[in-house]
């Protein structure tokens, strides 16, 4: 997790508890623009700043739907999307709240593993509700991939963008085992940030990196619903 510039001119201050655009970010925008979403119905789920829901009402969206769990996040994103003359509806809610189905869903979730350890040293400055996903980084990641069929229309996409350090094989796995054909579709070296960086040495203690290693691998996974429509006109041919 690498930090970006924060806000343009122009744009609304980010506030300190509401997650900066970074490299994942930008991974995840240039995914979902070349899956194209004109036309779609877009849901952006932990939408942070609203980058995501933003750029995809740009991209042509039919509807933009920005959620989070977060107050600050969703009083930013609103602001955002003002600021941009975006047509971008946000809500206040989380996963296992009822959104209806899209087209196209995109999510950055929370994904840095973290120690059950409160040392300092392991959590340094910042939204830590943004990334912090257990030990295994997987605390939201799994309940996205169970519940994913039920927000997607048939032959729907979620687009997930996520690190390696929490199984990337896990995700593709259990979001086929939710229905869905899961591949990885991009991805992305950077260096490691500073959650990263005061994590590294857990991380090599779990075996989870190798020594001396400061790069880390995102990816964006496609996960794509079966086409139930296509498939009845088939049958009635």
């Amino acid at each position: 997790m690498t930090m970006v510039s924060p806000a343009s001119a122009g744009e609304p201050a980010i506030g300190t508890d509401v997650y900066l655009p970074q490299e994942d970010t930008a991974l995840l925008i240039d995914a979902m623009d070349t899956h194209g979403v004109r036309g779609a119905r877009v849901l952006d789920l932990c939408t942070g700043t609203g980058a995501v829901a933003i750029a995809a009402a740009a991209g042509g969206a039919r509807e933009a739907v920005a959620v989070d769990s977060s107050h600050s996040a969703v009083e930013h994103a609103r602001a955002a999307a003002c600021a941009a003359g975006r047509p971008v509806t946000v809500r206040h809610a989380d996963l296992a709240a009822e959104h209806g189905r899209f087209e196209v869903v995109t999510c950055n979730p929370p994904y840095v593993p973290t120690p059950t350890l409160s040392h300092p040293a392991f959590h340094p400055a910042g939204p830590a509700h943004a990334w912090d996903a257990g030990v295994d980084g997987r605390a939201v990641l799994d309940p996205l991939c169970r519940h994913a069929p039920t927000l997607l229309t048939p032959g729907g996409t979620l687009l997930v963008v996520q690190s390696e350090f929490a199984g990337v094989d896990a995700s593709i796995v259990a979001l086929e085992g939710a229905g869905l054909a899961a591949q990885v579709i991009a991805e992305r070296w950077i260096p490691f940030g500073p959650v990263l960086t005061a994590r590294a040495r857990w991380l090599e203690q779990r075996g989870l990196l190798e020594h001396g290693r400061r790069i880390e691998r995102l990816v964006v996974i496609a996960a794509r619903a079966p086409d139930t429509t296509a498939q009845a006109r088939g049958r009635h041919r």
